[in-house]
């Protein structure tokens, strides 16, 4: 596979009109493609959250507002402009970049996820700072504890293999630690920091009455319509983590067993 590098990163806002346009025309590309399915509350959920810890952090810092990233992508000589949207930046021009991956998920494996799409960005923004610093928010919304494992494994609908609990999937893991508050962050420009909530914090942040708590619909099964709709939701890439096969089988197996 040919080597990715990147070029002319810009920080823009999400009513820039090359974006915008961007926008439109995936609209209407998605248009006439098959159904989506409808968020689920879980999903609901997730974006919630994000709302909820984005106010958190601009309590505490100044949180720019272009955190919309256009950017080339070149690979076998062709150049393709693309654009990402970061859930939450510091960004002190000529100086350093701080850029917040948040994620809400029910598998250990969406550290790796978020760890993978912030070396990304920080590549890409190096480009413009010389000092990036990356740090994941998450919020566990039922990833499996070493015991809930452990049942999960010995029931009739066991997985191929056993989930990987929190702690398993840091250990060892270079360039990635937890921290139990942000005061507690690496200032290298490599650690990717990450720090964990709870959903009970969520709802301290957010309030009850305002967040889908009510997630039995993740048991529900979906049949797409006959026609596809005539509107479609743009929501920015790789938002959910259950989509995958893997990631969907397990979830379904935690569900199976009770333990999600």
């Amino acid at each position: 596979m040919s080597a990715v590098s990147y070029a002319r990163p810009r920080l823009i806002t999400s009513d820039d009109k090359r974006y915008r346009a961007h926008v439109e025309q995936y609209l209407l590309q998605r248009k006439n493609q098959r159904a989506m399915r409808p968020p689920l509350q879980r999903d609901i959920f997730g974006g919630q959250a994000e709302s909820a810890l984005r106010e958190w952090l601009a309590a505490s810092y100044s949180l720019s507002e272009r955190r919309i990233l256009e950017y080339e992508q070149r690979q076998r000589g062709k150049a393709i402009i693309k654009y990402r949207e970061l859930d939450a930046l510091v960004f002190e021009e000529k100086n350093y970049a701080w850029v917040f991956e948040i994620k809400a998920s029910r598998l250990a494996a969406s550290v790796q996820r978020a760890a993978g799409q912030l070396q990304e960005t920080r590549a890409i923004l190096r480009l413009l700072v010389p000092l990036v610093h990356t740090t994941v928010l998450l919020v566990d919304t039922g990833i499996p504890t070493a015991e809930e494992v452990a049942l999960l494994m010995q029931s009739e609908d066991a997985p191929r293999k056993s989930p990987p609990t929190l702690a398993e999937m840091l250990e060892g893991r270079e360039g990635i630690e937890q921290i139990s508050s942000l005061e507690e962050r690496h200032h290298d420009g490599i650690t990717i920091d990450v720090l964990c909530f709870s959903v009970d914090d969520i709802i301290a942040l957010a309030g009850e009455e305002n967040l889908a708590l009510d997630w039995s619909d993740d048991n529900e099964k979906w049949e797409p319509p006959a026609a596809a709709p005539t509107t479609t939701v743009y929501s920015s890439e790789d938002d959910t983590d259950d989509d995958d096969d893997e990631g969907g089988a397990l979830a379904e197996a935690l569900r199976r067993a009770g333990l999600s």
